[in-house]
């Protein structure tokens, strides 16, 4: 194939492409997550999340075959007027380019809207399509005067491609539970040091004394009234910090509706009545949409493993330790018990190695069409690399484990 073999479009909404082609090129990719699904970005779209009064411009860029039909390469791409809700910060290169009379806004962001989650985000059927795809990408960004293009937290093959066509890398941490065949929570406790096991017991007896009990469900089971106060919960965190919730009511029912087998609620009850919840994502192995073995790219390390993704929380009554109860007891001894290999605990968070959350460096690749900056950036992520893989080395010397 050459690069007269495909066409080029840049759709301004995901409901243009076809949604089985998207999630099979997803399927075949190195890292699918259900964030990548067409469901949950459409939904980021038609809920009024991620969209252009909210400063996300959305532009899929898609290769299709000479018919205009097949569905060759994809990926999300955002035109932004600002860096909230991405969770790699770059507010100081924002500010360098202010304060030297230059915009960094817009930018290009490829990128699932406010979802910290490592995972597939150039999708294509082969090697060689995903790097034609960037590389399209890469002139659109210049078309449009885009300061910078900002792919966050890319797969493996994603940062292969990067690599390739000279984007930068940079390095995050963030915090993973790895299931090591636990039988029970009881078992995972006794595989960490004595004072973590002591502490986590001590949270857990705080809860479970002032009368609280917990209910799970999953999928199509949980019911609109859950829904509707996970929302209520949701909302209240967010307004407690000063801030609107990023996602609306309407996305949510979009979930219900379109991936209920990907969504796990946790409810905290008290005397009858729910006072806490947290919400979680999950992919198991066979929820992924099957994909024809030659639709797997050449570079594909297809994942199988069953993983849960820590995501959002809230609370209408104050409880000593519910939190901890509820976004890491409560997943954690429900992955045990259903065999699953991996809980993500979401963007930074050093406390969570207390709770046996253990330092996950992830990446991302970055382009600044300023040749000035973009040498002044590749320096600074040097050292700023180093200085990562210190504060990794450190955290190591200090796991919970025995």
């Amino acid at each position: 194939m050459t690069t007269k073999d495909y066409v080029t479009r840049i759709h301004s909404s995901l409901l243009e492409i076809d949604a089985a082609q998207w999630n099979a090129l997803l399927a075949a990719s190195d890292a699918p997550t259900p964030f990548m699904r067409h469901e949950y970005l459409a939904a980021m779209q038609t809920s009024g999340s991620a969209v252009v009064d909210a400063g996300w411009d959305a532009r899929f860029v898609a290769l299709y075959a000479a018919d205009g039909k097949e569905l060759l390469a994809a990926c999300p791409l955002y035109l932004k007027t600002h860096s909230y809700g991405e969770y790699v910060f770059d507010w100081a290169w924002a500010r360098a380019y202010q304060e030297n009379g230059l915009a960094y806004y817009p930018k290009a962001t490829m990128a699932v809207p406010f979802t910290p989650v490592p995972g597939t985000r150039l999708l294509g059927k082969n090697g060689y399509l995903l790097g034609c795809l960037l590389r399209e990408v890469l002139s659109f960004c210049e078309q449009v005067e885009a300061s910078s293009l900002h792919a966050l937290f890319a797969s493996e093959a994603d940062q292969a491609i990067a690599t390739d066509e000279k984007l930068m890398l940079r390095e995050t941490v963030q915090f993973h539970w790895s299931n090591e065949n636990y039988k029970d929570f009881d078992a995972y406790l006794t595989s960490l040091a004595q004072d973590k096991r002591k502490k986590i017991r001590a949270e857990r007896r705080k809860v479970s004394e002032a009368g609280v009990a917990w209910r799970w469900s999953h999928g199509k089971e949980i019911s609109i009234t859950d829904w509707d106060f996970f929302y209520i919960c949701y909302e209240r965190t967010y307004l407690e910090h000063g801030n609107p919730p990023y996602l609306t009511r309407e996305f949510f029912q979009g979930m219900r509706e379109t991936m209920p087998e990907n969504w796990l609620l946790f409810i905290a009850e008290r005397a009858g009545r729910p006072i806490a919840c947290s919400l979680i994502a999950i992919q198991d192995a066979p929820d992924l949409i099957a994909a024809p073995a030659d639709s797997m790219p050449a570079n594909s390390q297809k994942a199988s493993k069953k993983v849960a993704y820590g995501r959002y929380w809230g609370a209408i009554e104050r409880v000593d330790s519910l939190h901890f109860e509820a976004c890491y007891y409560q997943p954690l001894q429900w992955c045990i018990e259903h065999g699953f290999d991996r809980f993500e605990g979401g963007a930074q968070g050093e406390h969570k190695m207390a709770r046996g959350l253990l330092p996950v460096v992830t990446r991302s690749a970055h382009w600044l069409a300023h040749p000035q900056f973009a040498d002044a950036v590749s320096r600074f992520l040097v050292r700023e690399t180093n200085g990562i893989g210190e504060y990794v080395h450190h955290l190591k010397e200090r796991s919970p484990f025995r």
